[in-house]
């Protein structure tokens, strides 16, 4: 059994639409038939949770953070309802501060799926003057992701959020079950979690309490490189490396991607042969130096890293624990 992977594939089947769908019905079949064991079986367990939770909530939603996960997560929506449009609309929650590219990525993706696509900003932290270089990373995100997604939930009454995370990407995402149950006004405990045995999930919910649905808790980050690969799945250009001007701070590269980012008098930006492996608000995103400018070279400097891919994120070394005390209040 891998580690992060609470049951053995055996007891875990790969039941649903895979089995049941005609071959020459389904566009995608061809590549669907491709995947290797292990990926056809996490495409199927996520298409199954897809399926379970638009069957027994209200009204879900699907968080779209213009990643990797989320390009995946969207692209395995789409197989789920097949030859349906997605049953739920997408929510970005929009800092004012992603990278550029990762706005016209989304856009684009938006028209090119004709989605449902929700943006939603804080507009009183906007009046605030909330940003990550003056206000710093642990306000910046508390006000402009946090409180925006809250925000965004009531607003619009969901009560199931899909998310894109997976347990192998940082400690207190390990903790998470696949259906995270959110006490009112989006708390998450994690000692007040529901069990999950043999795949079968409680969505019972009361009024104000809400989910948030990890479909992809147990993929891996080379599992998602491989599916994309084969499945030729469009992601942001910046996880390719590339030349691109960088300034050094605490050790941390960070891409200058617009002239809002304030350059110390010994700073002059660089060009580096860099890229991505986590993308977020773009003075909050450390690249790393990297030859791979294709999802092949991804795939092969995967499987010989040994640090996180979260070791570039600023957010996750504000204090402590911050993580989990983030997600604690609310975030995603």
């Amino acid at each position: 059994m891998r580690l992060g992977r609470p049951f053995p594939p055996r007891i875990f089947p790969t039941r649903g639409w895979s089995h049941r769908t005609p071959k020459n019905r389904d566009p995608a079949s061809k590549r669907r038939h491709m995947l290797p064991k292990h990926l056809r079986r996490l495409e199927a367990e996520s298409i199954e949770i897809m399926r379970d939770v638009v069957a027994e909530f209200k009204k879900p939603v699907m968080l779209y953070s213009i990643g990797k996960d989320s390009s995946v997560m969207l692209h395995i929506a789409i197989k789920a309802f097949y030859p349906a449009k997605l049953p739920f609309p997408l929510l970005h929650v929009d800092t004012t501060w992603k990278f550029r590219e990762m706005i016209s990525f989304r856009d684009a993706t938006a028209r090119r799926l004709g989605l449902d696509l929700i943006v939603h900003v804080n507009k009183e932290g906007l009046a605030r003057g909330i940003n990550p270089i003056d206000s710093g990373s642990a306000l910046h995100t508390q006000v402009m992701k946090t409180d925006a997604l809250k925000q965004a939930l009531d607003l619009h009454g969901f009560d199931a959020a899909f998310g894109g995370a997976r347990r192998d990407e940082e400690k207190s995402r390990a903790k998470e079950r696949i259906l995270s149950f959110r006490s009112a006004g989006h708390v998450w405990d994690p000692r007040n979690q529901r069990p999950e045995l043999w795949s079968l999930f409680n969505t019972r919910i009361r009024q104000g309490e809400t989910m948030r649905v990890f479909a992809m808790s147990n993929w891996t980050e080379l599992e998602v490189w491989e599916y994309i690969m084969i499945e030729k799945i469009p992601v942001v250009p910046l996880y390719f490396a590339e030349q691109r001007p960088i300034v050094r701070r605490n050790g941390v590269m960070i891409m200058v991607d617009d002239q809002r980012l304030p350059l110390n008098g010994d700073e002059t930006p660089e060009m580096r042969m860099i890229r991505f492996r986590t993308l977020g608000c773009y003075p909050l995103s450390g690249a790393i130096e990297s030859e791979a400018t294709t999802i092949e070279d991804i795939v092969a400097e995967m499987q010989t890293t040994t640090v996180s891919e979260r070791q570039g994120r600023l957010i996750d070394t504000d204090d402590a624990a911050s993580m989990e005390k983030k997600k604690r209040e609310g975030y995603f």
